[in-house]
């Protein structure tokens, strides 16, 4: 595997070293020494799957509010997606930014997005699958998200949307100071 840093501090591009040969090829797609020789976690507690029929579906800006430490492993599996990570981290030095790459199926790359960092992404291609493994387990309480088309991020989308559940589309605006306000109350662990 090969590993290239993204503009997003700690997001890493996974790339296959693929070995081909006239069945067609193999290649190693994820390896806890490897991993963890980049910083990366070397363990993954959860696997799921999203499949997405139409070209041009968003999904997300989704990230897990503290003590949440979930970090994803994210492939294109069948398809195509434009993958989006947007830092939610107010100490980092990409705080308020986002990187997009494109996986799809011919690449097979996969990206790391760390714990703190939203993600989100719209498919290109009608029968989207993407994999996912994550480095802590899912808990519903401390799921959220951002709008997609929020200003202040100024994510320009790769196309317009066909399909975006109710909830992805009505996240309210984004207003740091509240934002900041809440993850330092949960990072702390007062909460009500």
């Amino acid at each position: 595997m090969h590993f290239e840093p993204l503009t997003i501090a700690g997001a890493m591009r996974v790339r296959i070293d693929r070995k081909a040969d006239e069945r067609g090829f193999f290649a190693r797609t994820f390896c806890t020494d490897e991993f963890a020789a980049h910083g990366l976690p070397a363990a993954a507690v959860q696997a799921s799957i999203s499949f997405n029929v139409r070209r041009g579906t968003i999904r997300g800006l989704h990230f897990q509010w503290p003590p949440s430490k979930e970090g994803k492993l994210v492939r294109c599996l069948r398809g195509s997606l434009w993958d989006v990570l947007l830092d939610l981290r107010p100490g980092s030095p990409s705080y308020l930014r986002h990187q997009a790459v494109t996986l799809d199926e011919d690449n097979r790359d996969a990206v790391f997005i760390p714990h703190g960092v939203g993600h989100g992404f719209q498919t290109l291609a009608d029968e989207t699958e993407v994999h996912y493994q994550m480095s802590d387990v899912f808990v519903a309480e401390l799921q959220s998200g951002l709008r997609w088309n929020d200003p202040a991020f100024g994510i320009a989308w790769p196309m317009p949307v066909s399909v975006m559940s109710g909830r992805d589309a009505a996240y309210p605006d984004f207003r740091r100071e509240a934002f900041e306000a809440e993850l330092a109350r949960r990072s702390s662990g007062r909460l009500p």
